[in-house]
Order: C-alpha cells, then sequence, then structure tokens
C-alpha cells in the first residue's frame, strides 16, 4: 500500500485528538421543489421561477419570501457563494425605515441554537422569524447604503441585521460572504446552526419593478 494513503487514518485520528473537523466541502443549494414561498397578502406575491440552478424573481409592486430549509449536514456552514442579477429594479431606499425598505433581492440566512433546531424541523420562515432565539443575516442589493454596511433590520429588531452587498441598481455580480466574521460583526460570538435560507424581492412600498435571479447557490 502507498505510504501516503496509509497516513491518511492516522491523521484522522489525530484531527479528531485535537477536535478539529475536516472542513465542510462546498454544497450546492439547488432552487427546486424544497422551497416554499410565503405571501404576505392574500391577494398580491412575486412571481418565482425554480429551475434547479437558478431561481427568477419577479415583483410589480409585490412582496414576497421564498425559503428552504437546510439538511443537518450543512448546519455548520460558515461561508456561502451565489451569482446574482437584476435587469430591472427598486430605487435606492432606506433600508432602515419600516414600511419604505424596498429592495431588489435580498437572501436571508437563518441560524438556531442546534437544540432548538431539532425542535422546530420543518417550520415555516414566518414561523422562524417570529422565535425569539433565532438570528438572521439578510444579504441586500438594494438600498442607498455602502457596501458592508451593517444595518438593524426594521422588522426582526436583536433577530436580525441587514448587510448590504449592492446598492440599488442593475448588473450581475458573483458573491462569496464570510458568514462567520458577518455574525460576529453583527451579533458576536459564532454562528450556530444554519438551518435554512430564504430569497426575497420587496418592491410593493415604492410601486415598482424587479427583473432578477439567483444562481449557484451554495453553503460550505
Amino acid at each position: 500500500m502507498p505510504t501516503h494513503i496509509s497516513r491518511i487514518p492516522a491523521l484522522a485520528g489525530l484531527l479528531a485528538v485535537l477536535g478539529l473537523a475536516a472542513p465542510l466541502q462546498a454544497a450546492q443549494v439547488p432552487f427546486n421543489d424544497s422551497w416554499k414561498v410565503q405571501r404576505f397578502s392574500l391577494f398580491s406575491g412575486n412571481d418565482y421561477g425554480f429551475g434547479g440552478d437558478s431561481l427568477s424573481v419577479a415583483s410589480d409592486g409585490t412582496v414576497s419570501i421564498a425559503y428552504r430549509p437546510l439538511s443537518e449536514g450543512a448546519w455548520g456552514a460558515e461561508s456561502a457563494g451565489w451569482s446574482w442579477s437584476v435587469s430591472q429594479g427598486v430605487p435606492a431606499t432606506d433600508l432602515t425605515q419600516k414600511g419604505g425598505d424596498d429592495r431588489n433581492l435580498a437572501l436571508y440566512f437563518v441560524f438556531l441554537p442546534e437544540a432548538r433546531a431539532e425542535e422546530l424541523k420543518g417550520a415555516s420562515i414566518t414561523r422562524l422569524l417570529n422565535e425569539d432565539d433565532i438570528r438572521a443575516l439578510v444579504y441586500v442589493w438594494g438600498g442607498d447604503h455602502a457596501r458592508g454596511a451593517v444595518l438593524p433590520s426594521p422588522y426582526l429588531g436583536a433577530r436580525g441585521k441587514t448587510v448590504v452587498l449592492r446598492p440599488a441598481g442593475t448588473g450581475s455580480h458573483r458573491e462569496n460572504v464570510d458568514l462567520a466574521a458577518d455574525y460576529a460583526r453583527a451579533f458576536g460570538g459564532s454562528p450556530e446552526a444554519l438551518v435554512g435560507i430564504a430569497v426575497s424581492g420587496d418592491s410593493d412600498d415604492t410601486d415598482s419593478m424587479i427583473r432578477a435571479d439567483v444562481s449557484g447557490l451554495t453553503v460550505n
């Protein structure tokens, strides 16, 4: 047997003794039927097109949110990446203003203490966002704030923070975010279980239109 192969079990044992885990491999998060759309009005909502690797978002003076839970194998994820593009978007807004915070796209990364995550498996996004124990990092393309700004959420209070990645505008970009570092900046400490991800478009306050998509979503 080649020497380098025989060393693999020994290395794994050493990592276990030292309390070190092998790094989590990047996992694709497909846009499939695991996603559920939550409307905030019986009469209006965004149109989401789930296409496997990509998600299209059309919003015409509307707002709603699409959410999917993550498997336990992804609960320890500390970074994420995705591509997004906007061909038509909302004007610049104040993302701290309740009822006036339209944005092109927002990606929510939802965290819970592991014991609570076990209890809330299968819960809806509206249930989760009302839980005292949740923490949500909301990465946003929109608003009139500088890239990298960490803002209070007008809806989630201490449970959520908005992280601005792109101000209002159009174009296409690839994003790679350090969830652990952003969590520490926003809430202090280390993230717990990453239980789910949500995507939203919001154009109801400005009565405008969004045409956008998200693709290549991964966590690791």
